[in-house]
């Protein structure tokens, strides 16, 4: 934890929410907000995602759904100094003004993902495009949902192809052979082991 992420820990575990809190409620409650900036810059959605959780906090406290919600929300608010529209308009705000950088750079992350796919520790086509939307994401400053929807878009202007249709093909190719010879290496090293036991 770094000395801010400490100041405002303590900040909020003072503040007028945190200090009306036990310590499991508290710290509950902290780590749903983290849960929900993530979720925010995930997906560009928290409504439903924000009441499950509350709904969840509040069965075992004695306060309900509502107030449940409106402690995330204050929590939120003293962790990240802004309310979660606030960080949800700011996402959006940054995608409809995308610089004319965005789309060389969408492009750029799309086509890393056979890379990603292909070499070191190989990974399956939907954890390779996470990984590009991820980083696309957080540098344009934007959602990672319109991170991949902006990728699938240059990419089928720039190919003509769809990015899903060649990312399952790449994870055919090059994810599938590796991952299988692993679970029969897996499997050989099981059998062995019975082997020995049986002796």
């Amino acid at each position: 934890m770094t000395e801010n992420d400490q100041m405002e820990h303590y900040n909020a575990r003072n503040g007028a929410t945190g200090k009306t809190l036990t310590n499991s409620q508290f710290s509950e409650g902290w780590a749903v907000a983290e849960i929900m900036h993530d979720s925010i810059n995930k997906t560009g959605r928290f409504a439903e995602k924000l009441g499950d959780f509350a709904h969840a906090y509040s069965r075992t406290e004695k306060f309900d759904q509502l107030k449940a919600e409106t402690i995330i929300r204050d929590l939120y608010e003293e962790r990240y100094g802004q309310l979660m529209k606030e960080t949800l308009d700011e996402l959006l705000a940054q995608e409809a003004k995308l610089p004319e950088t965005a789309r060389p750079e969408a492009l750029r992350q799309a086509n890393r993902i056979k890379e990603i796919i292909e070499k070191g520790e190989t990974k399956p086509f939907y954890r390779a495009l996470d990984h590009a939307g991820y980083t696309l994401a957080d540098h344009l400053g934007i959602t990672e949902t319109g991170a991949k929807n902006l990728m699938r878009e240059v990419y089928r202007e720039e190919y003509g192809r769809e990015l899903y249709a060649d990312g399952k093909a790449w994870e055919k190719e090059f994810h599938q052979p590796v991952r299988e010879s692993a679970r029969q290496a897996r499997e050989a090293k099981r059998n062995q082991t019975r082997s020995r036991a049986r002796a």
